[in-house]
């Protein structure tokens, strides 16, 4: 019972770290958050950060697993809704792309995560989604609506394009003039993997 009791206020805890986190690094940006600021907001000390976290940049790891997984799991929902698996499959990807106009995942995911934990490809919470893409090429190319190619080479270009795209959109000086760019070439790329392009 205790062991129970002990594992679940650390799970509270790493919640509560996650959640100032988030919001402190929405509002303010990674580099300016202050370690004190966000451990004072959650109602903690900087020790249960470090004992939890390692340090901010572990933190930060934590948010952005939380987010991008938020967001694959809002793009695949979306492709659910689209009708035919090819659709779907077209609607993640622009629903993914489009979520680079929201200011906390543009800021974390697509601005301070690059800069400060590396390339994206090689995050943890991507290798959820390139699983995803690959079981929806896999039903594909059963179906033969995608041509038969390999399942994982598909969609780690299609989810390449789509992470890549949303990274351009987030960057620029015009997002939405950018957005409309990158989701029409992400459709033209993606039409290349039809057996039967429209």
């Amino acid at each position: 019972m205790a062991a129970k009791k002990r594992s679940e206020m650390m799970e509270e805890t790493r919640a509560k770290l996650i959640a100032s986190a988030r919001k402190a690094f929405a509002e303010q940006g990674f580099a300016a958050a202050s370690m004190d600021d966000l451990t004072a907001e959650a109602g903690l000390t900087r020790g249960a950060l470090y004992h939890n976290f390692g340090d901010k940049r572990g933190l930060l790891q934590a948010v952005v697993d939380q987010l991008d997984t938020e967001m694959a799991q809002r793009a695949h929902d979306i492709g659910a809704r689209a009708g035919t698996g090819w659709d779907g499959l077209l609607a993640e990807g622009v629903a993914y792309i489009e979520m680079a106009l929201e200011p906390e995942v543009q800021r974390i995911v697509l601005l301070d995560g690059p800069a400060f934990l590396g390339d994206p490809s090689q995050w943890p919470s991507q290798n959820g989604c390139l699983h995803m893409t690959r079981q929806t090429v896999e039903r594909l190319i059963a179906q033969g609506v995608v041509r038969p190619i390999d399942p994982e080479a598909a969609a780690r270009l299609l989810n390449g394009a789509a992470l890549n795209a949303a990274l351009w959109v987030a960057a620029s000086p015009d997002p939405q003039d950018v957005l409309a760019k990158a989701v029409e070439a992400f459709r033209a790329l993606a039409e290349g993997l039809l057996a039967r392009p429209s």
